[in-house]
């Protein structure tokens, strides 16, 4: 995904929105559900309960911006009866994602030698 910005950290909230928030309303979910602090370099990713749209919401410096994508025909991978309420993801797990690709329910392969 082409940015204008770098975010360092980037946070997926769990749980479907509303998608009549708009900025202020998922600012509200970042600084409340996710106690985390808005003003910062991270970007936070919502999915609607349909989960074939998502928005964006990261401060650059200047103010927020809003990004808002919908698929036409498929869904997106979302976490749903997970414990966590976030997750954290790379830049690159945020791009498999917008390109349609699970990167959450792998889990960690656990290996026992056999010697």
């Amino acid at each position: 995904m082409k940015m204008f910005v770098e975010p360092e950290r980037i946070y997926l909230h769990r749980d479907a929105v509303d998608f009549r928030k708009s900025i202020d309303g998922l600012v509200a979910i970042v600084e409340g559900e996710l106690e985390r602090d808005a003003y910062t370099d991270a970007l936070f990713l919502f999915c609607n309960k349909a989960k074939d749209k998502l928005k964006l919401v990261y401060w650059d410096k200047t103010g927020f911006a809003l990004w808002y994508k919908r698929l036409e025909k498929q869904k997106f991978k979302w976490p749903n009866k997970a414990t966590l309420q976030e997750f954290e993801l790379s830049s690159g797990q945020l791009d498999w994602l917008l390109s349609g690709y699970d990167v959450l329910s792998h889990e960690e392969l656990q290996y026992q030698s056999m010697i």
